[in-house]
């Protein structure tokens, strides 16, 4: 698909400083892939070779993904923040809908980082989320289609947001605004919502969980992104029992993954020992281009397919698309 493809052709002739030597540092293990024993099983894992199938992908040589037999609600939360709860989102979106799936990205963030990240317009006059929480709009008229990416949406965040909090308070059946809003929008015509959460526990990430099926957690290959894993567990418990009995936790990524350290890797193991299968095979890793791509307007998806975080988020959203829902 052309969208693959950054748009900026300035850009492009940026590439080959990722791939150049010693610039390695967010690949995993690069040394150990690029071993010239030549024993390799199956098709070689080199930056190469992983920048040769991005631009196969971006021409549609690539399998078909399979669409969900209704509307996927996921929310990406953890309270803890700089964990890649945006970049992650918006990612993962943007792989979806370059392989044909429907995509609407609703940012519950008042940073509104996911926003900015999908080149929406946000200043005093836009219409955002916050319009839908607080004054019934509907999410159909907020939504505006992210450009040079067909079939991704995206319902903005704007600061006002940050007050929403307060007015919620007030108002009746505050946890399910948001719930509300998505029965009264066709879902039918997309196949994955998926919802930005802010690094907080609050009303907001409450009504995310009251109005998804699924919640997506990353968690930063770190000792400390593991202290606050318990207690958001915790509420995801309090919104099953009480208010989502059909929320259920479907996938764990993990993010910012440094090969040359051990602490990356020992982290790993221990969150695999204790969530196993839930948790996706893909490790995303360290990658300035993902670090970069937002300050362009874009996903690391279109502003540099061949990098080895675009890839890790295409194999992650593979991932999600094959499994199915586990409720």
């Amino acid at each position: 698909m052309n969208s693959f493809v950054s748009q900026n052709p300035a850009d492009n002739f940026d590439v080959s400083r990722e791939t150049s030597a010693g610039a390695y540092g967010d690949l995993l293990d690069v040394s150990r892939e690029t071993s010239t024993s030549g024993s390799y099983s199956g098709a070689p894992d080199t930056p190469l070779a992983r920048a040769a199938r991005a631009a196969m992908s971006s021409r549609g040589q690539e399998e078909v993904w399979p669409r969900p037999e209704s509307c996927r609600v996921i929310s990406v939360a953890n309270q803890k923040g700089g964990v890649g709860k945006t970049t992650t989102t918006v990612n993962i979106a943007a792989a979806l809908a370059m392989h044909g799936q429907r995509v609407l990205v609703v940012d519950l963030d008042p940073q509104g980082n996911a926003s900015t990240a999908l080149s929406m317009e946000r200043d005093n006059r836009t219409r955002s989320i916050y319009h839908c929480l607080v004054e019934d709009e509907e999410i159909r008229k907020l939504a505006q289609p992210v450009p040079d990416i067909p079939n991704l949406w995206c319902a903005p965040a704007t600061i006002d947001l940050a007050g929403a909090e307060i007015e919620l308070v007030s108002l009746v059946a505050r946890e399910a605004r948001l719930k509300r809003a998505f029965a009264a929008y066709d879902t039918s015509d997309l196949d994955y919502i998926l919802i930005d959460c802010p690094p907080s526990l609050g009303l907001l990430t409450v009504n995310a969980m009251v109005a998804c099926d699924e919640v997506m957690i990353p968690i930063q290959c770190e000792y400390y992104a593991l202290e606050g894993l318990g207690q958001l567990l915790r509420n995801v418990e309090l919104v099953q029992s009480h208010l989502n009995p059909g929320l259920a936790v479907s996938t764990i990524l993990l993010t910012m993954y440094d090969g040359r350290t051990r602490l990356s890797q020992q982290v790993a193991d221990e969150v695999r020992s204790h969530f196993g299968d839930t948790v996706l095979k893909t490790l995303i890793p360290r990658s300035v281009r993902v670090s970069e791509a937002p300050s362009y307007g874009q996903s690391v998806m279109t502003y540099d397919p061949g990098s080895s975080g675009a890839l890790a988020y295409l194999e992650a959203a593979r991932e999600i698309a094959h499994r199915a829902k586990r409720h």
